[in-house]
């Protein structure tokens, strides 16, 4: 679904899969500090009055979307940035989630591609991608009247290199989230309580994250990238990452998913499937899937970057 910044939305769906298998595990209890969390951040949204959700289809944006839909209804107007470097089964869920949940959803067209310093991709990239988001959106709500736009950050993005936290601060985006002490354990809880699929959902940070800094984000590599990810799901992993090393790919696997990547018939699979999108080198990263494993070569040492 496109539109322009004042055009019509169209909505298509398919069904969502049943993501609650575990939900047993995550029982909230009355007297629940995480219940105190929601109701402020269900607060924050009625003093809003009406919000621009900056809407990704990841686990955070979609239960603040929830959220503001539930607070605000129709003045709470949920938008995805789409561009080349959006993975192609986030809009799925994206189209999934707005269906199913009546989110008031649109979709603007960001232009990070153009701008040199982005596609440059050194450590800043980040923030030139969410200023391109928010500078957008910012005209959206003058547009439409809306008082303020929110993100899905949470208080585990303050301890992490963040560039694109920067770019909100300077478009005065609000992080609901921050402003009432959640974290991403609190969200996955309160989203599988509500009900949404995105609960357990992997982090699935945009395709650009993948390709190695200083090599330029290119609309082939983050098609290559795209793709590799989809073979990866098609055969049946779940949390993995697709690293672009120019020829070299590099694949992160969950280290519980690990014993069957590494078997023989796997491994040849992959081999052949991943020389056919290019690649010349096909590697496995021994130490398994970590979010944001790029941002090592960035701060040598960090255990778990952002």
């Amino acid at each position: 679904m496109h539109v322009s910044l004042h055009g019509e939305r169209t909505v298509v769906s398919t069904p969502l899969t049943d993501s609650n298998q575990e939900k047993a595990t995550l029982q909230i209890h009355e007297g629940d500090s995480i219940l105190v969390k929601e109701q402020r951040v269900r607060q924050l949204f009625q003093e809003m009055g009406s919000a621009i959700v900056a809407f990704s289809g990841g686990v955070d944006s979609s239960y603040v979307a929830w959220v503001a839909t539930s607070e605000l209804g129709k003045n709470a107007l949920c938008i995805t940035g789409d561009s080349a470097s959006l993975p192609s089964a986030q809009r799925q869920t994206i189209e999934d989630l707005s269906r199913q949940f009546g989110f008031h959803h649109e979709v603007i067209e960001t232009d990070e591609l153009d701008n040199s310093n982005y596609t440059a991709n050194n450590g800043s990239r980040c923030y030139f991608c969410k200023d391109e988001l928010y500078t957008k959106l910012s005209e959206v709500a003058r547009a439409r009247g809306v008082a303020l736009i929110v993100d899905g950050s949470t208080r585990d993005d303050l301890d992490d290199y963040r560039p694109g936290r920067v770019a909100a601060a300077e478009h005065g985006v609000r992080s609901p989230l921050i402003e009432a002490g959640m974290n991403k354990e609190d969200v996955r809880r309160l989203s599988n309580k509500a009900g949404l699929p995105t609960w357990d959902q992997p982090a699935s940070p945009c395709l650009s994250s993948r390709i190695a800094y200083g090599l330029p984000v290119t609309i082939a590599r983050l098609t290559e990238v795209d793709r590799g990810e989809q073979i990866l799901r098609d055969m049946g992993f779940r949390e993995f990452r697709v690293r672009h090393h120019d020829n070299l790919v590099r694949l992160e696997i969950a280290r519980a998913e690990m014993e069957r990547a590494l078997s023989l018939t796997i491994v040849d699979e992959l081999a052949r499937r991943f020389r056919e999108l290019g690649f010349k080198y096909v590697t496995f990263d021994l130490n398994g899937y970590r979010s944001g494993a790029m941002n090592e070569a960035l701060n040598p040492g960090a255990e778990n970057p952002a």
